[in-house]
């Protein structure tokens, strides 16, 4: 793989710096460029997500994603799983035994020839939503469910809610993931994110709930006041608080400790 391989064009519009917002999914990748204000600054470029998905098969795929848009001076990455200082640490859409402990900021560093950064997947959605008020919870309902705490803006340490059983013995991924909207339908699957959304009032009692995610457009009929949809883009458009807010408020733990 040519690792030096890099957009050849800068942005027309919009200010330095520029950001290279990726947002790995379980179903699709996504990559942009956004202004120092968080605009994309073009159109969003996307692919089919690899199947199996080992370290080597998804850089190669997300080299050609990046190398149709526009030279950026910094890389922000959401990645679906534990992450934590730059490492991957599970994956459970592609395979958690291939991928713990994987590099995956230092190595699209590499690629992009630009310092990277890395969050999971709803944290970096729920940095392009959240008001910075009070307890904020964010839900992404996609290939699977992801989740994101927050409070008074800053990041809470990051709970793997998605593989906790919430009905039974299905977990979150399994009960209102992509998987369950087609095989119950539209109708039971807004049933089961109603009782989703009930599940983590009682377990987290936040302020406010943004769902998003591929699938967020399917939930139908009223929602709770306090229960808000969102773009699915902020999984891009937060990748530029990566690098505006402090480590502290990202929960990024400074090496050696």
């Amino acid at each position: 793989m040519d690792t030096q391989q890099a957009p050849a064009e800068a942005p027309q519009k919009g200010a330095h710096p520029f950001t290279l917002a990726i947002d790995i999914g379980g179903t699709g990748l996504k990559a942009s460029v956004l202004d120092s204000q968080g605009n994309m600054v073009v159109p969003r470029a996307w692919m089919p997500t690899p199947y199996p998905a080992p370290p080597d098969r998804l850089l190669a795929t997300l080299q050609i994603l990046i190398a149709k848009l526009p030279q950026a001076d910094r890389v922000s990455i959401g990645f679906p799983g534990v992450v934590r200082n730059g490492l991957v640490l599970t994956a459970p859409h592609f395979d958690t035994r291939l991928w713990a402990r994987f590099p995956l900021e230092a190595r699209l560093a590499q690629i992009a020839g630009r310092p990277a950064r890395m969050l999971n997947d709803a944290e970096v959605q729920g940095l392009g939503v959240i008001a910075g008020r009070g307890i904020e919870l964010v839900l992404t309902l996609g290939t699977g469910a992801g989740t994101a705490l927050f409070r008074e803006g800053e990041l809470a340490p990051h709970l793997e809610l998605a593989q906790h059983p919430v009905h039974g013995d299905r977990t979150y991924n399994e009960y209102v993931g992509r998987d369950a909207l087609a095989k119950v339908g539209h109708k039971r699957w807004n049933k089961r994110v109603r009782r989703v959304i009930d599940v983590l009032r009682t377990l987290v009692l936040p302020d406010s709930l943004y769902i998003g995610g591929g699938n967020a457009s399917h939930i139908k009929g009223d929602l709770p006041d306090w229960v808000r949809l969102v773009s699915n883009d902020a999984g891009l458009t937060g990748g530029l608080a990566l690098w505006t807010r402090s480590d502290h408020a990202l929960g990024r733990i400074p090496s050696g400790q």
